[in-house]
């Protein structure tokens, strides 16, 4: 295939099998300036696949920078509410969100952890009803990313500048399956897969598991009642999607109060645009009670200190050592692909989708049955060949489920 043939494949998969656009629906995109030419291809494939409205969101990653560089502690606690009527709008249309990502890891390095804080606190609190939507599936959304030259060169830096975003592109397209035969196929294949996976642990109800590897000696236990769900959706109206593409995991909630132990990361974790990284988190009760990083310490503790549920955990996600993504052994320093390549977890909010009934139980329900609830939602790594996972069962039977990194059945 020509470069050209997977781009317009690429496209192709975001509007037909990322969010799947439906007959007369109206689709929403937030993007970069970086991903223009890419866009305007999903533009085009969005409308043939018979979308009745597209409209872009065009932001550039010096605006953003200026922002944060320029105004004031306080401004950054304000949130525009055309940006919360734009969403609201969407909902109410049952419309379908695509971000087409061209993540700068090192965007706001330097900026003051405070304003990003103030600023990730005000879009949560704004955009409350969106992101309800969002983490309930009321709505179709997808994530892909293409590569922009800071980002490539983040990755390839052993590379000449002029072969860094072509590099950067190859990666991309192995990684969702782009390159040779079908890609539809492909995923359809790749997704049953998952959800075989999903099947085999829910048959198993576990009511704990224990991680163990080199700085990771942590248990978490489980929800009578929850859900090991794949990266494939539906929206209320019947409507499958991807919310991730990659995705390589299938995944479940903690027990809000159940996480002990310790947990150290694996792979570095851009956090709006900061990395952190050389990280160790220690839970009691469920509670991050410690939180040391070598990298990126300060942005850690605001992270953490977002609000009451950021400093617990609200998601559990399983993928192999020998995935795809890891196998290639490259750090993308990018959580929608590095999360694919590795054992992970999520710090705030989970997903009332993973819980049987979840989705039909207002906030006040799901906290009083122990499923964290946050205005954040932010997955890190750390998985490795060296971990060991246990399932233990209700009459107290242990079981692996992970050993040396892959699955052990």
């Amino acid at each position: 295939m020509t470069f050209a043939e997977k781009l317009e494949q690429f496209a192709d998969l975001a509007v037909r099998i990322g969010i799947n656009v439906q007959k007369g629906q109206y689709v929403l995109i937030n993007t970069s300036t970086e991903t223009l030419d890419f866009t305007r291809i999903v533009v085009k494939k969005a409308y043939e696949a018979g979308a009745g409205r597209v409209h872009v969101n065009l932001t550039d990653a010096s605006f953003e920078r200026s922002y944060f560089e320029n105004v004031s502690l306080e401004e950054t606690a304000n949130f525009p509410k055309w940006i919360v009527a734009q969403r609201e709008e969407l909902i109410e249309r049952k419309g379908a969100l695509l971000w087409i990502d061209a993540e700068d890891p090192d965007l706001l390095a330097g900026i003051d952890v405070e304003k990003i804080g103030a600023q990730q606190k005000a879009a949560g609190t704004a955009l409350v009803n969106y992101r309800k939507a969002v983490m309930n599936d009321n709505i179709a959304w997808s994530i892909i990313a293409v590569p922009s030259p800071k980002w490539a060169a983040k990755v390839f830096p052993q590379l000449p500048v002029e072969e860094q975003v072509p590099a950067l592109w190859d990666a991309i397209f192995k990684t969702v399956r782009i390159g040779e035969g079908d890609a539809v196929t492909k995923w359809q294949k790749h997704i049953e897969s998952l959800e075989n996976r999903a099947a085999q642990l829910n048959k198993k109800k576990y009511k704990l598991l224990h991680y163990k590897a080199p700085g990771t000696d942590l248990k978490i236990a489980l929800p009578d009642k929850h859900l090991w769900v794949s990266g494939s959706s539906k929206s209320p109206d019947g409507t499958t999607f991807i919310a991730n593409m990659p995705t390589e995991e299938v995944y479940t909630l903690p027990a809000k109060f159940g996480v002990n132990g310790v947990v150290s990361n694996t792979k570095p974790l851009v956090y709006k645009g900061n990395i952190i990284d050389d990280f160790k988190l220690t839970f009691e009760n469920g509670k991050i009670i410690q939180a040391e990083a070598k990298v990126g310490h300060a942005i850690l503790q605001q992270l953490i200190a977002a609000d009451e549920g950021s400093a617990y955990l609200g998601e559990v996600a399983l993928v192999p050592h020998e995935s795809p993504i890891s196998a290639s052994n490259i750090l993308y320093y990018n959580t929608l692909f590095d999360e694919n390549a590795s054992n992970h977890l999520a710090i705030g909010e989970a997903y009332p989708t993973c819980y049987e009934g979840g989705k039909e139980l207002e906030e006040g329900q799901l906290e009083a049955l122990g499923i964290n609830r946050s205005l954040t939602h932010e997955d890190f790594m750390i998985g490795s060949a060296d971990m060991d996972i246990d399932g233990v069962l209700a009459d107290g039977t242990v079981e692996p489920i992970f050993r040396k990194g892959n699955w052990a059945f």
